[in-house]
């Protein structure tokens, strides 16, 4: 006799087959295989586009800023000289440098409520928000035209504990600085290499000192570089400004503790992508379950192949085919759900989407792996089982 083989679109009909006829418990183990490979998807594609923004980020803040100030908690407390930016200015590749300082001072709303917890009044230069890179979100910053008055501009987090997010043309909202009304001129936007500005209020220099007692020693100096000599000038920068004791300021680069931020953000990956690795094995294991009940409930279907001429390998043929085709389906539904929310997810926190084609590629691989060993053990049953036992039950 001739041997007959299955077609691939025989094999594949036989594989829908089993899934039509048992519709709910096919979704329900696909449901695993989908999870699975869409959380892989996610948990790879999120970091990626995470990265991705931080690099834009970074490129549009620049990396060439440094941050000097005086070690905290010693005794006698580390005071740096007035002329501080002035002399930092004089390092060859430094290209800006501003200064900021602690009045240690409070701000109320008013005269009847108490100071707003964890918000500084900083006396500022002009150029700030130059050298930062910020941005005002209401109103103005300070200027040649206000600095020696008494008017205040707003960090974006002190402006939202305040109740005053938006400076509109005509209104004058005022706060209350020792004992003082001091008129809200404008709102930042949020800083991301000095976060400690959108905890702050900032008045001017020359207001600061003929206002509030203010001594003229900077706290905190900022000051951008040549994108060559950051380094080279974060190594003298400590010594320029505190030339008794360069081991009493501190010198960091805010855009290194950025990407540490972002990066705790992401440490998670690891352990989410260990929890798809369960999901899909779980996934496997009801596919398994699935292809095992469905060998026990189509015993007389095998029996009858069987007596029909259908040789073992067609029987095994069609079950692993079947569990091939359930985790696959599971895989392709996963795989388009991961990359859809991972899409969205980049788009709202406003990142560039950044999905590989090889991460859902390579996830329906494994899914498909997966279902080739979850339904290799009821395939082979299936197989063995002899026509005359399969059709007595």
């Amino acid at each position: 006799m001739r041997r007959v083989r299955l077609s691939p679109l025989d094999l594949l009909a036989l594989g829908f087959f089993g899934i039509r006829t048992r519709r709910l418990r096919a979704a329900l183990s696909a449901l695993g295989i989908a999870i699975g490979v869409a959380t892989m998807v996610v948990v790879t594609g999120v970091p990626a586009s995470s990265r991705a923004g931080l690099l834009e980020q970074l490129d549009r803040l620049g990396t060439n800023l440094s941050q000097a100030s005086a070690v905290p908690d010693q005794d006698p407390p580390v005071l740096l000289a007035p002329e501080s930016v002035a002399m930092t200015e004089r390092i060859a590749p430094v290209t800006a440098a501003t200064a900021v300082a602690n009045t240690h001072l409070g701000i109320q709303r008013n005269d009847r409520t108490d100071p707003a917890s964890g918000t500084a009044v900083l006396a500022a230069h002009l150029d700030l928000l130059g050298v930062l890179g910020g941005h005002v979100g209401s109103g103005r910053f300070l200027d040649a035209a206000n600095q020696r008055f008494p008017v205040v501009v707003l960090g974006a987090e002190a402006a939202s504990r305040l109740g005053i997010t938006e400076v509109a043309p005509g209104s004058s909202p005022q706060t209350v600085v020792d004992g003082r009304k001091f008129t809200v001129v404008g709102v930042l936007r949020p800083i991301p290499l000095a976060p400690e500005i959108d905890r702050a209020v900032l008045v001017g220099w020359d207001a600061a000192r003929a206002l509030l007692h203010f001594d003229g020693r900077p706290t905190v100096l900022y000051v951008r570089a040549d994108d060559a000599a950051v380094e080279d000038v974060r190594a003298v920068l400590a010594a320029t400004i505190h030339p008794q004791g360069p081991g009493l300021v501190r010198v960091s680069r805010p855009s290194d503790a950025l990407a540490a931020k972002r990066a705790t953000e992401t440490t998670f990956s690891a352990l989410f992508l260990g929890l798809a690795a369960v999901a899909l094995l779980v996934g496997g294991i009801g596919v398994a379950n699935t292809m095992v009940i469905s060998v026990l409930e189509r015993r007389r279907e095998i029996g009858l192949r069987r007596s029909l001429g259908a040789h073992r390998g067609w029987i095994r043929a069609q079950f692993l085919a079947e569990s091939v085709v359930l985790s696959l389906l599971g895989a392709l539904t996963g795989a388009a759900l991961g990359s859809a929310a991972t899409v969205a997810y980049a788009l709202r926190q406003g990142w560039p989407p950044v999905l590989s084609p090889q991460t859902p590629a390579g996830a329906v691989g494994v899914a498909v792996l997966v279902g080739i060993v979850a339904g290799g053990y009821p395939a082979i049953r299936a197989a063995r089982l002899p026509p005359t036992e399969a059709l007595a039950t």
